[in-house]
């Protein structure tokens, strides 16, 4: 990466289980990059996500640009959570509120800093939910490699920026087995215009689960944390009567995260709110490609 200068990048941990583990994310501010440029920043940076943060001078929005390798996304929650954490620390606010905008829209976020860990909550938006085609399901659940007796009922495509599908398994052992074909599920989400596949159980009684998700198209073999698919599935379960979930990902990679959801009902829609806890790793230079 060819830039005049050192930029400072910040490496957080996302959704943290226990003060461990949580997806690493570098976040950085926004400046005179091109769009090749940031897309090399996860790659640099060992992360699967970078979050391009252009801090308000006059108690507007911040605006937030997320990307992969692949290219720049219209949402990120584990991102969110990372950009609320560096902007609370910046602040040197234990109770850090923000208006944050993305490419599509403009939402309230809130970071409340612990004695090592900050939590953070935020909007992720209107959930969309349907059913799947018969041609999305017929694509995507065999590159999952899920056995037809292990797919639990109420697959859903849902969407808060980019549609993914939401497909269930009936137990902690057929999701931690799964091996994905990762050629043929993104050749699948490509043709289809899906994010990924979030693959999780179903809710304990506490409405505690676990989640895989497989986002090859967007670079992501497989996410540590996922956020807003953690919100399109409380989106989903509250039509069943659980309003607060928590789910745990990123075993399967060594990388124990968890992320919280909450839902309320209103005239259009449940109210989701998603987050989970972050620390910041460490602050280093940007290395020139």
């Amino acid at each position: 990466m060819d830039v005049a200068q050192a930029i400072s990048v910040t490496i957080v941990h996302a959704c943290l289980r226990d003060g461990q583990g949580g997806s690493p994310t570098a976040v950085l501010d926004d400046g005179p990059l091109t769009d090749a440029e940031r897309r090399a920043v996860p790659t640099l940076m060992g992360t699967s996500h970078a979050v391009f943060v252009s801090p308000a001078n006059d108690g507007s929005a911040v605006a937030l640009r997320f990307f992969t390798s692949e290219g720049e996304l219209p949402a990120c929650g584990h991102g969110t959570v990372a950009a609320l954490a560096v902007l609370a620390e910046r602040a040197g606010d234990d109770d850090y509120r923000a208006v944050l905008r993305t490419s599509r829209r403009t939402f309230t976020g809130r970071c409340v800093r612990n004695t090592s860990a900050f939590t953070v909550v935020f909007d992720p938006g209107p959930v969309d939910l349907r059913e799947p085609t018969a041609r999305e399901r017929a694509l995507v659940v065999p590159a999952l490699g899920i056995d037809p007796g292990a797919l639990g009922p109420g697959l859903r495509v849902a969407s808060v920026g980019r549609p993914r599908m939401l497909v269930p398994v009936t137990t902690r052992s057929v999701l931690a087995a799964l091996d994905p074909d990762q050629d043929r599920l993104r050749a699948a989400c490509d043709e289809l215009g899906l994010l990924g596949a979030y693959v999780h159980t179903p809710p304990s009684g506490e409405g505690r689960l676990a989640a895989r998700l497989f986002a090859p198209s967007i670079g992501v073999p497989e996410d540590i944390a996922n956020a807003n698919s953690t919100a399109c599935l409380a989106a989903h379960l509250a039509g069943q009567g659980v309003t607060d979930i928590s789910v745990d990902m990123g075993d399967a990679l060594g990388a124990p995260s968890t992320i919280t959801a909450t839902t309320r009902p209103d005239a259009s829609g449940p109210v989701v709110r998603v987050g989970g806890t972050a620390t910041i790793a460490r602050t280093t230079a940007l290395p020139r490609a």
